[in-house]
């Protein structure tokens, strides 16, 4: 009995695929009404004029160092008149995983900047909680940056690649899923394709002002300055 229970085990250790590049479609799902400052007397008028739940797609390219996040299918939705535009919405993150360093196109307004950093250093806390997502164990990590944003975060030790979306990264296998629960946003996983990534395609983008991330949000506060509650989200969007 148990010569055969080992046996099993090793043939579902020989069947398992560890990718170490291919492409990753998220889901990004913002709760828009939960975003709203409720103490502005606009906020009512304003739900009108959305959708609650805002989504767009985000393809992820991913080799076994680099990555590269950029904006994926379009879905059509209510028009919002007063954000015609989601913070964030095309936004393009190169990673380089070895060397520790990213470059991030970020448009704010009509202006593009180009942000060449290096990455985040995230002190994740791993838990013993799991979760099925996109066919992948994932196993949950918490964490906090930018001093006061909580994260949740499911990753999978069965992609190689130690990326996720945006700039999320630091966990030993791929993030599947992200939850920012006092922002409202979430970015989960619909399907991840074991497909062959050549490098031309996962190169860091040009075009944009060459930006610190340091006068990047300099910049967003002063625009931002007499939006209150939703300024301060829109920044945080950005910053991400």
């Amino acid at each position: 009995m148990f010569l055969l229970i080992a046996a099993s085990y090793a043939a579902a250790a020989q069947n398992t695929v560890f990718l170490s590049q291919g492409k990753i479609e998220y889901e990004r799902r913002v709760n828009q009404y939960a975003q709203l400052d409720d103490n502005n007397s606009w906020s009512e008028l304003q739900k009108k004029t959305m959708a609650q739940y805002r989504t767009n797609y985000f393809d992820l390219l991913f080799t076994r160092s680099k990555t590269l996040y950029k904006p994926g299918r379009e879905v059509p939705e209510k028009t919002n008149q007063f954000f015609v535009e989601q913070p964030a919405q095309d936004n393009v993150i190169y990673a380089d995983l070895d060397n520790e360093k990213g470059v991030s196109q970020k448009k704010v307004f009509e202006e593009v900047f180009l942000v060449q950093d290096s990455l985040r250093k995230i002190k994740w806390k791993i838990t013993d909680e799991t979760r099925p997502i996109a066919g992948f164990s994932c196993r949950r990590a918490n964490a906090l940056i930018m001093d006061s944003i909580y994260v949740v975060a499911f990753y999978t030790d069965e992609i190689l690649t130690s990326g996720g979306p945006e700039s999320f990264n630091g966990l030993p296998g791929m993030i599947l899923e992200v939850a920012l629960p006092h922002q409202h946003i979430i970015w989960t996983a619909t399907k991840v394709e074991a497909v062959s990534i050549p490098d031309v395609q996962v190169a860091p983008p040009a075009k944009g002002k060459k930006i610190s991330n340091p006068a990047l949000l300099e910049t967003i506060r002063h625009s931002l300055k007499d939006w209150g509650k939703e300024g301060q989200t829109f920044m945080q969007a950005i910053m991400l």
